[in-house]
């Protein structure tokens, strides 16, 4: 049994993927064909906005956002603490001080009151100058971008959505990737929408901004190759990847989206009461990145773990380590109090296997397996 069966989704669409990148061999476009023009305007209309600018990965975006947005030195950006390091290094990497919010329980997103709370110390300190927020759509699901707004707004920032776990993710009919000034998400494999490398994309519907970022994905150009108007980087998704993308995109739309969340409350039908299992608010859609549950503690987690991989069950723990306790982040001098829910989840959270092609067999027999451990 995989984690994420990206092994069962190739076979499944293996003769069109095979002829899209025979397609890709025979052009020798390898690099700014005709695929990746083509993907970027079907995921900017399914997305709602009007640019869509692929890049090499989900990392580049968020620091060509940043960029984009005039962030540097001096400045502080609002990250969620319970979430992948990216989002913080991209912070770090264009200069300014990424700082750390508590999330929900529930959700595992970023906590409105915590945000609230903790730009106001900011602002008492008089060191930095609160600029962005970076809401991170975690396991699919899209954070409160309604009240994020209204704060955003109180404060004079600019909202910078990652949606790297959430592409098809929605809150009523508004999709992850338009909620913020400038959304991101990636195309790392075992996305809901990956790849079989590495890509990523930014969405926005500032024209100006649209321009200055597919500036910066190619070392800065200008009208042409050999004009280079400022300062970038080379940031591209390669044709082969693009034409991947396309064939996964529509069995991503006709059919993974609907098969992964039925897999979802499959899970959620079939699991015991003695787990917190995901909470999808009334009117939002998850995409389902990871399906992830919370146990009781440590001790719990550790059996649960040990029991399934004797049958061969994979598990994986989403995060272990909160943002303001990794090593880079140390001399910040974060206090683990500050932070009580996320500190909660990373010894309470264990994600289960799931993906679009999962089978119903697999799941009772990962939720036969649970609900018959005895603690």
């Amino acid at each position: 049994m995989e984690f994420r069966d990206l092994g069962a989704q190739y076979r499944r669409l293996k003769p069109e993927i095979d002829e899209a990148i025979s397609g890709v061999l025979d052009s020798t476009q390898f690099i700014s064909g005709a695929a990746v023009k083509r993907l970027e305007e079907k995921m900017a209309g399914y997305v709602g906005v009007k640019h869509c600018i692929t890049c090499a990965n989900g990392t580049d975006a968020l620091e060509i956002a940043l960029k984009t947005m005039g962030v540097g030195i001096g400045d502080a950006v609002f990250v969620p603490d319970f979430t992948f390091l990216s989002t913080a290094e991209a912070v770090t990497t264009v200069g300014a001080v990424p700082i750390f919010v508590d999330v929900y329980y529930d959700t595992f997103n970023i906590s409105v009151e915590s945000l609230e709370d903790t730009i106001n110390k900011v602002l008492n300190e008089q060191k930095l100058i609160p600029k962005v927020v970076i809401p991170v759509n975690l396991f699919g699901l899209p954070a409160d971008y309604v009240q994020l707004k209204i704060i955003a707004k109180k404060y004079n920032m600019v909202i910078l959505e990652d949606a790297a776990q959430s592409f098809g993710g929605r809150i009523g009919n508004k999709m992850a990737c338009s909620f913020g000034d400038i959304s991101t998400t990636s195309f790392f494999p075992a996305k809901p929408l990956g790849c079989y490398g590495d890509g990523g994309a930014i969405f926005t519907d500032n024209d100006e901004w649209a321009d200055y970022m597919r500036s910066i994905c190619v070392h800065g150009k200008g009208k042409s190759k050999y004009e280079n108007i400022r300062s970038g980087r080379n940031s591209r998704l390669d044709t082969l990847q693009a034409a991947i993308l396309e064939v996964k995109f529509k069995s991503f739309v006709d059919f993974e989206l609907d098969a992964i969340n039925k897999a979802a409350n499959l899970y959620n039908e079939k699991m015991g009461k003695s787990y917190d299992l995901p909470i999808v608010p009334q009117g939002y859609y998850s995409s389902f990145a990871q399906y992830s549950i919370k146990v009781s503690d440590e001790y719990q987690r550790e059996i649960l773990i040990r029991t399934l991989a004797e049958k061969k069950i994979p598990t994986a723990i989403h995060y272990p380590i909160p943002l303001h306790r990794q090593g880079a982040y140390i001399d910040m001098m974060f206090k683990d109090i500050d932070f009580p829910i996320s500190e909660r989840l990373v010894r309470t959270v264990l994600c289960l296997p799931i993906s679009p092609d999962i089978s119903e067999e697999d799941i009772t027999f990962i939720t036969d397996t649970i609900n018959q451990i005895d603690f």
